[in-house]
């Protein structure tokens, strides 16, 4: 039994040998947990962990990266990695009380490119593997919401980064020196990101689309700090940490230590090649105003509306571009080329529309009624809806529908006719879906009359599977969906205490299955012949267990099957 701390609240997990996925007793998270016997190993998890939660971002990085070393497979580590590198903290929601991740480091990137997360998928084992990409597509959702807000942001010149209250909650000495540089370089014409000022009117969760925004459009940033504990305060290296890795890809950005009543050797090492300013020094801030003229090579500030042009001329280019790669096939050129669009045009419907032809892989936008694959819940689809005009907005729709309704024809030729009837449903006002709708209907009451019967026997024989039994374990199903168990447990064959919505459960020897009502399979125990390999598994019925194999019956008629097949 190892003690792991929960990466939500921080409470104490007790977890078992072989258990990847646990639910903590304090907050009710589901999450993944190492998979790790050394005490060692054990003890560098939690130390991360909790530097985590504290938002010290690069140091519980720094732990992970150091677990790695020594077991590149660990998949825990990798994920722990991810989290880091896009400052993910769990925060409890007031009005469900679940535990929801927020983002302090948004990134363009996304995390199911990132290679950490593949290497985390690689390693994991089935239950992990499910966790971590349901949070991956959490994260994407989160950061694309904040890349959308921060997009209709005004662009910064400047970024202010400095400690605004010190450990007794009163003023720092930096945030006065801050307020003053914030208003003399506004006085000169420069747009300076400055806390106090710039996110007064504004609640916690608008702050990182704010401060995204700033970090990525500004040329420079003044790191403020009056003691050396200041410039390594959390958020303050959050801010500049985030800003160094921008400057790694675009060059023409600046970073503009600016220290007093210290010595510069005590600088952060980060800062060690960058010409760092003297507060206390007569005429600082005209160095400064200086600098940062260079830095923008304008004494005068630019003219916004020259900049507008050049932008539109630059996203007109790059769609020209997008339809060319089409026009040859080249969809993965294609899509880079809208992201492009994207980062500078966020709600481009047209830069959407080429991905969705990426997506669909047609050469022109006619062909895309012609699709085999529907993509009326496909993201590009519904941004093309919301951001296109009347026009665009027609097309796509009509093409929409042309997709749909021969979907549908070929569903109802092969008797599915429910996924018919609820793709139909999405084409309105269609004379011709309606027909097709009403057959699909008229069949799917004759379908209804004949299987009635024979589904309430399953539901009643399903309805009589309370408890079971292994060689050597007993397994009992509750009331309320959750499942228990006793007896010996050397396989982990018992190990069913986190299961919940279980409908029926079946055991035998060292393994144990369990039907959940939305017709998923779990399993746990002894798996040396694949016994337990049902995570795949989808609208079943009913399930039975054999010494080295699990059957299930689907809501077809049709049976699968895992495990030893030796004799067959």
């Amino acid at each position: 039994m190892a003690t792991f701390k929960c990466k939500m609240c921080g409470g104490s997990l007790e977890v078992s040998e072989r258990q990847t996925v646990v639910e903590c007793e304090y907050c009710g998270s589901k999450q993944t947990v190492p998979t790790v016997k050394d005490e060692n190993l054990q003890a560098l998890y939690n130390r991360a962990n909790v530097l985590r939660m504290k938002n010290e971002f690069d140091r519980a990085g720094e732990i992970y990266e150091k677990i790695l070393l020594s077991d590149n497979t660990q998949a825990e580590a990798h994920w722990g990695v991810i989290l880091c590198k896009f400052g993910i903290e769990y925060v409890e929601d007031p009005k469900t009380f679940k535990r929801m991740p927020t983002c302090h480091r948004t990134s363009f990137d996304t995390v199911v490119s990132d290679e950490d997360y593949k290497l985390a998928i690689e390693y994991a084992d089935p239950f992990q593997r499910e966790l971590y990409k349901v949070e991956a597509e959490e994260i994407d959702r989160l950061q694309k919401s904040i890349i959308e807000i921060s997009s209709k942001e005004e662009p910064y010149d400047i970024f202010i980064c400095y400690k605004q209250t010190d450990e007794t909650g009163k003023r720092t000495e930096d945030s006065v020196i801050a307020n003053d540089i914030y208003y003399q370089l506004t006085n000169a014409g420069y747009k300076v990101f400055y806390a106090a000022i710039t996110l007064e009117d504004k609640i916690g969760k608008e702050y990182e689309p704010c401060i995204f925004s700033a970090l990525n459009s500004s040329k420079v940033m003044l790191v403020i700090g009056t003691k050396p504990e200041y410039f390594n305060a959390v958020w303050v290296k959050n801010e500049w940490s985030r800003y160094l890795s921008l400057i790694k890809k675009d060059r023409s950005k600046m970073l503009i230590p600016c220290y007093k009543g210290m010595d510069a050797y005590e600088l952060p090492d980060e800062f060690s090649h960058f010409q760092a300013q003297d507060m206390g020094k007569i005429g600082f801030i005209n160095d400064i105003v200086r600098g940062i003229k260079k830095v923008t090579g304008n004494n005068t500030v630019p003219d916004k509306g020259a900049a507008v042009d050049r932008i539109e001329a630059s996203i007109a280019s790059l769609i020209k571009r997008v339809f060319m790669f089409l026009e040859d096939g080249d969809f993965k050129s294609a899509d880079e080329y809208c992201e492009k669009v994207l980062d500078i045009a966020p709600e481009n419907a047209e830069a959407y529309l080429g991905k969705l032809m990426a997506e669909q892989k047609v050469r022109k936008k006619e062909d895309l009624k012609k699709c085999a694959e529907l993509f009326f819940e496909s993201s590009n689809y519904k941004k093309i809806l919301k951001f296109g005009n009347e026009q665009l907005k027609a097309e796509v729709q009509q093409y929409n529908s042309k997709s749909i309704y021969r979907k549908a024809k070929d569903l109802m030729g092969k008797d599915d006719n429910q996924k018919a009837i609820a793709l139909l449903d999405i084409i309105i006002n269609d004379s011709e879906a309606k027909l097709l709708k009403e057959k699909c209907l008229q069949k799917e009451r004759e379908f209804e009359a004949q299987s009635a019967n024979k589904r309430k026997i399953m539901a009643v024989r399903a309805a009589r599977m309370p408890v079971s039994t292994g060689s050597f374990h007993t397994v009992g199903l509750r009331t309320d969906g959750k499942v228990v168990a006793t007896g010996e447990n050397d396989k982990g064959q018992c190990n069913v205490y986190g299961w919940s919505n279980i409908v029926a459960i079946s055991a035998e020897s060292d393994h144990t299955v369990g039907l959940q009502d939305n017709g998923r399979v779990v399993a746990t125990g002894e798996n040396d012949k694949g016994q337990c390999n049902v995570f795949d598994w989808s609208n079943i019925i009913a399930i039975s267990t054999g010494y080295t194999h699990t059957v299930g019956l689907k809501n077809d008629g049709t049976v699968v099957a895992v495990g030893e097949n030796d004799r067959g």
